[in-house]
């Protein structure tokens, strides 16, 4: 189907839904659901509008530039008009075409963010504690809410792995870029002979999810409840208030100890089980699609290294697309992580908008 009658086809549902909402015929529950459908496709049908009145603008200016009868200041001043409209055309076509797309319904949503340390040790656990609060630091830079659920530290200041809830408006559609395999590359401080050694750590960003979402059935679950400890078994609680949750069906352990109360950890650990249940759904539905889209370059999984933060050189590297920026401390710092992700946001988009018009 072409780009116009996809653009007709909206505007006209636009303006069945603006007959159906003025009139009488409709439920209260109909009327929800056209008054969403209606709102929701309301900023695609004033960009088409937008784009059309431009679109026409071209034609009239183009017909009064070729008319040879015309005044010469008249056409030349159409020329230049022209020339000002047409350029206005490609932005104003992406725009509706990035609309038009189908929206991840996760994008919207918190996020909940898991650092884990890898490969390469205790420098593998500093490298993992500078990324867990590298995100702390841009949370905070685009004004979002960093609620830090768990932290499994260790006797050097590093970090075995933390647990994070983000929340702010888009949260997910930003971070979601951020779940792979980073690797570091620096010479460790215990290091005598000053070679450079190479660590990783893990990072996965989860879709908060609602109960709504994801049911969870009391049967399915195993709770271990446990005495909370710190690091090198010191004892920090002097009660069970630690708790194990297993889902029975697919493996999935999840455990919380930060809380004093046994039942603020068990609310904690099902709100991370909840939002891995759903990731999982998400990833196994994302896998059935690109498993019929032809010409797939990369699996996405979780297991392929994505970035690479070289200190000697300053260097930051997003394998993905290839971007270097040489302000490794600007990133650490979360100042300049936005460059990377804005790139990756408009990668994403790139590729989506070529999917679309094949």
């Amino acid at each position: 189907m072409s780009l116009d009658l996809k653009l007709d086809q909206v505007v006209r549902r636009h303006d069945e839904l603006q007959a159906q909402l003025s009139g009488a015929g409709l439920d209260a529950q109909r009327f929800a659901q056209a008054s969403k459908e209606y709102a929701d496709l309301g900023p695609l049908v004033d960009a088409i509008r937008e784009l059309r009145a431009v679109q026409n603008e071209v034609g009239d200016l183009q017909t009064l530039a070729a008319d040879t009868s015309a005044d010469s200041d008249m056409r030349a001043l159409a020329d230049e008009e022209l020339r000002a409209a047409r350029e206005r055309l490609p932005g104003l076509e992406r725009r509706v075409r990035l609309m038009l797309l189908p929206k991840d319904a996760a994008d919207e949503r918190n996020a909940i963010l898991e650092v884990r340390a890898g490969t390469g040790g205790e420098e593998a656990a500093l490298f993992a504690g500078e990324l867990f609060r590298m995100y702390q630091r841009y949370a905070a830079e685009k004004g979002w809410r960093f609620e830090i659920m768990e932290m499994s530290e260790t006797g050097l200041g590093g970090l075995k792995d933390g647990t994070a809830t983000v929340s702010g408006r888009g949260v997910f559609a930003r971070l979601k870029f951020e779940s792979g395999v980073h690797r570091v590359q620096r010479v460790p401080q215990t290091e005598a002979s000053g070679r450079i050694h190479t660590s990783a750590a893990t990072v996965a960003v989860l879709p908060e999810a609602e109960e709504v979402d994801v049911k969870i059935d009391d049967k399915d679950l195993r709770i271990d409840v446990f005495r909370a400890s710190g690091p090198g078994g010191q004892s920090v609680n002097t009660t069970d208030s630690a708790v194990r949750i297993t889902h029975l069906p697919t493996g999935i352990v999840v455990s919380q100890q930060d809380e004093k109360s046994q039942h603020k950890n068990k609310a904690k650990a099902l709100k991370i089980l909840r939002a891995r249940l759903y990731d999982a759904e998400r990833q196994r539905r994302d896998a059935a699609r690109a498993a019929e889209r032809k010409g797939q370059v990369g699996s996405g999984d979780r297991s392929e290294r994505i970035r690479t933060y070289n200190f000697p050189q300053s260097r930051c590297t997003d394998h993905r697309i290839n971007l270097t920026l040489y302000k490794l401390d600007d990133v650490m710092e979360g100042r300049a992580l936005d460059e990377l992700v804005e790139a990756l946001v408009a990668d994403d988009e790139a590729a989506r908008l070529a999917e679309f018009a094949s």
